[in-house]
Order: C-alpha cells, then sequence, then structure tokens
C-alpha cells in the first residue's frame, strides 16, 4: 500500500526538510501537526504555486540583472587602464608601509569613479615596493575583473 503525501510550501527554511518557496511532498501527519501551525508551511493550491513561480521569476530576473551590471563594471574597469597609487619612497625604491586593498579601492574610485568593497579585492603578495601590479576585483560571485596599478612616488 503506497504511502499517502502531501505538498506543500515551506514559507521558512526548515533543516532536513527544504529552503522558503520550495514545495515538498510530506506525510499528511507531519503538515497538520507541526509544519502548518508553526507556520513553516501552507497546503500547496494552484493559486499558491502560481505566486512561487512568480517570486521565483522575479528573483531570477533580479539576479540576471546584479550579473549584468557586474559585467558592465567590469567593462568599466578594462578601459580604464593603469591606476596610480602615490606613495612616499625611502632608500632603494622601497615605499613607507605597504600597499592595501583600502588604497586600491581608493584609486578605483579616484580612476574609474566606481565604489568598490575593499573585501572584494585580492592581492597575491604584500606591496613594499615601487612598481607595476595587478589585483583581482571580485565584482560578482561569476565576474571578477582584474585591475591594473602603478605604485609612484609621492
Amino acid at each position: 500500500m503506497p504511502k499517502r503525501r502531501q505538498q506543500v510550501v515551506l514559507r521558512h527554511d526548515v533543516k532536513k526538510l527544504g529552503s522558503t518557496d520550495d514545495v515538498v511532498d510530506v506525510a499528511p501527519g507531519y503538515a497538520r501537526n507541526y509544519l502548518i501551525p508553526q507556520g513553516l508551511a501552507a497546503v500547496a493550491t494552484p493559486g499558491l504555486l502560481r505566486q512561487v513561480e512568480q517570486r521565483k521569476e522575479k528573483e531570477r530576473q533580479a539576479q540576471l540583472a546584479l550579473l549584468k551590471d557586474a559585467q558592465d563594471r567590469k567593462t568599466a574597469l578594462a578601459t580604464v587602464g593603469r591606476l596610480t597609487i602615490l606613495k612616499q619612497v625611502g632608500e632603494g625604491d622601497a615605499i613607507y608601509g605597504t600597499v592595501t586593498t583600502q588604497d586600491i579601492a581608493e584609486a578605483i574610485a579616484a580612476g574609474a569613479g566606481q565604489s568598490i568593497d575593499r573585501r572584494s579585492i585580492e592581492l597575491t603578495d604584500d606591496i613594499n615596493a615601487l612598481g607595476v601590479y595587478k589585483a583581482e576585483v571580485k565584482l560578482h560571485s561569476e565576474v571578477s575583473a582584474t585591475v591594473e596599478f602603478e605604485v609612484a612616488p609621492l
């Protein structure tokens, strides 16, 4: 004898069952006695399923807009060319301090007019001398750009 199952739409994340707006099949007693009274799920009706689909489509469109914005920002960073960071210099082209991700974010803001979070910039090595370097800027989970900058004497 096949087990009876009831289809519900989750309103919140439920551990080991699913996340918000997932449509899942559960035992009728589990839905009736726990999920629905706790406000964790609602019975899947055709109207509710349409609402879930509309929310998912709206979320997908928002994600596509974020991806397109990140690709546009990558193109803008590529057209800027080399950025310049000015630092005080000591003996042997050694600079005082190091070039930080905050310095690079400020150079991008000044050169490209884009506000970049310093935590999204990755440097492979410490920069302690004059020269030309590259940094990786993560603009989106799928889009990153390489920024070239020159450390010049102040």
